[in-house]
């Protein structure tokens, strides 16, 4: 029986390097985009199809840091089963390293094709884990936030070691998210954090300090309903501020930035490690395509329409 499972993308609202110090982000899901396994049995030993990463392999010809070997090898060892006779194909809709948690997103969807294959049932907290557990070889120090956002399929108000707390979002709302084109790993931009906080810890802890309480306001308006949108677009501009501050912003990054509010964005701000990847910009729903045009024009290379429920 052929199994097919998929997994959203996301996005990081606000928070993003604080969380990997302690302090508080919000993530949410963008069903706009997805991952996709499909698992097929088949006569032959585990085979790996995966175009949009131009792979094409046998599970027994990974390397050891292949990370789509690691998520299959550590659901096996999770249920004591040997590789199956199967064949994974593997395609993506999320951008790659663009901040979208594509990584997350691709490690998800096949260790639920396996517990489906295997009919092993899964908590939802386990397949976190075991994403996690990957997430450690695209990231190096991942904050936790891309694997527990994309298992859950839901909003999250994230504080790394602590329980998982789901965000209600009391009124939707629109975020037009653009594509600089740049990939960025992100790797090298919490490492680069990393070194300037190691540097001036006072200063960094205070920028951290900052983005809390930018995180703390916004979760209030989304749980009580943004009759304000332009209060949560002002924290989002200070948030980009903070960001550019660290060091994670980018010339491409400012410039959709700079493009969405002259559009008539409340509020934009890259959004995941920076550096490069997307930026996102709070908008009301009538002015998204014009958003979105204006984006193009200044150099996105994609641009994402995402209603947040």
């Amino acid at each position: 029986m052929t199994i097919t499972t998929t997994a959203p993308g996301k996005i990081i609202l606000c928070g993003e390097h604080a969380v990997v110090y302690g302090r508080p982000a919000i993530a949410v899901p963008v069903s706009q985009v997805e991952a996709k396994a499909v698992l097929i049995p088949t006569k032959t030993k585990f085979h790996i199809i995966a175009p949009d990463l131009k792979r094409d392999y046998r599970l027994d010809s990974a390397l050891p840091d292949d990370p789509i070997a690691s998520s299959i090898k550590l659901t096996l060892a999770q249920f004591d089963e040997l590789p199956p006779h199967v064949t994974l194909q593997l395609t993506a809709t999320i951008p790659l390293g663009r901040g979208l948690g594509s990584g997350a997103a691709i490690s998800t969807v096949i260790v639920r094709a396996l517990a489906q294959y295997f009919e092993q049932p899964l908590s939802t907290d386990m397949v976190s884990r075991l994403v996690f557990e990957v997430e450690k070889l695209y990231h190096g120090t991942p904050s936790g936030i891309d694997n527990t956002v994309i298992a859950y399929q839901q909003s999250v108000y994230f504080i790394k070691g602590r329980p998982i707390q789901r965000l209600r979002v009391k009124q939707p709302f629109c975020l037009v998210i653009g594509d600089t084109g740049v990939v960025a790993p992100t790797h090298i931009a919490v490492g680069g954090v990393r070194e300037r906080w190691q540097a001036n810890r006072e200063q960094y802890e205070g920028y951290f300090d900052d983005i809390e309480t930018l995180v703390r306001h916004t979760r209030v308006i989304v749980e009580q309903g943004i009759s304000k949108p332009k209060a949560l677009g002002k924290l989002m501009n200070e948030n980009q501020e903070l960001l550019e501050q660290i060091g994670v912003s980018s010339p491409e990054l400012e410039r959709l930035v700079q493009a969405a509010r002259q559009a008539g964005a409340w509020g934009a701000k890259l959004s995941g490690a920076g550096l490069g990847g997307n930026m996102i910009a709070l908008v009301e729903l009538a002015q998204a395509d014009a958003v979105a045009q204006n984006l193009r024009q200044a150099g996105a290379t994609d641009v994402i329409i995402s209603q947040i429920e």
